[in-house]
């Protein structure tokens, strides 16, 4: 599920709840990197995946992010190729990439008690990149292919606004092309994933081949609560 909400209050509540794993927004939630590190730190107790979605695919984005502790990071807005050999290179320590190197100020290498970390690092990173638009699912072949993405994670509402139909990530046009992707990504060896929180639609994307699906969110489940509890007690007035 999403964690939207800004708060490590409901990420370790979310932690908690069973689910497989859990992702913190920093694209369109109110987060910075002063906001996921306390998430970070209320979630690690609980046997829960995190991923981090930063804002944008920038290397001094992405190295700040991973010195702070995220191991499993998504990046949006991946059209072609070369930008995710871009969002891989910087993920990596030279001489493979542009990662900065400041593991002796990091949490991520316990602040230099991890002895080998700038050797293995990369290791245990998983890098997901998000094909939200009509010229990413144009590349998705060629995206699916560089090595160092693990993963590809699918964004309906802005593939439905690429595709012309804004606000509309149920209609079939869009639903198709998800279809597609995720036969391709999953047919190339490589791990995808998609939002879905209609359940009829996120059981459709698992038959085919989805490995990692968003169900829900933190301040969706929240604001649709609330508004149910008012409408059960105050439908008389």
């Amino acid at each position: 599920m999403w964690v939207a909400s800004g708060s490590a209050y409901n990420a370790e509540i979310c932690a908690g709840g069973g689910l497989d794993w859990l992702l913190i927004d920093c694209e369109h939630a109110p987060n910075v990197l002063t906001t996921v590190l306390p998430q970070l730190q209320a979630v690690a107790p609980y046997p829960v995946e995190v991923m981090v979605r930063v804002p944008v695919a920038d290397p001094v984005v992405i190295k700040q992010f991973l010195d702070a502790g995220v191991t499993n990071l998504m990046v949006p807005m991946i059209e072609s190729a070369d930008d995710a050999r871009a969002v891989v290179a910087a993920t990596r320590y030279p001489p493979h990439g542009v990662r900065g190197v400041g593991a002796a100020f990091a949490r991520a290498s316990r602040w230099g008690r991890v002895p080998d970390y700038l050797a293995t690092a990369d290791q245990g990173l998983c890098v997901v990149v998000q094909v939200e638009s009509r010229a990413g699912l144009d590349a998705l072949d060629d995206v699916v292919a560089v090595d160092g993405v693990d993963g590809v994670f699918l964004g309906p509402a802005d593939l439905a606004a690429s595709l012309g139909h804004l606000g509309r990530p149920d209609h079939p046009d869009v639903v198709a092309a998800i279809e597609k992707a995720i036969t391709t990504v999953a047919g190339r060896g490589k791990a995808v994933g998609v939002n879905a929180f209609a359940e009829p639609l996120a059981r459709r994307y698992l038959g085919l081949g989805a490995r990692f699906v968003l169900v829900g969110a933190d301040v969706v489940l929240l604001a649709r609560g609330s508004e149910e509890l008012a409408a059960r007690y105050l439908k008389d007035r």
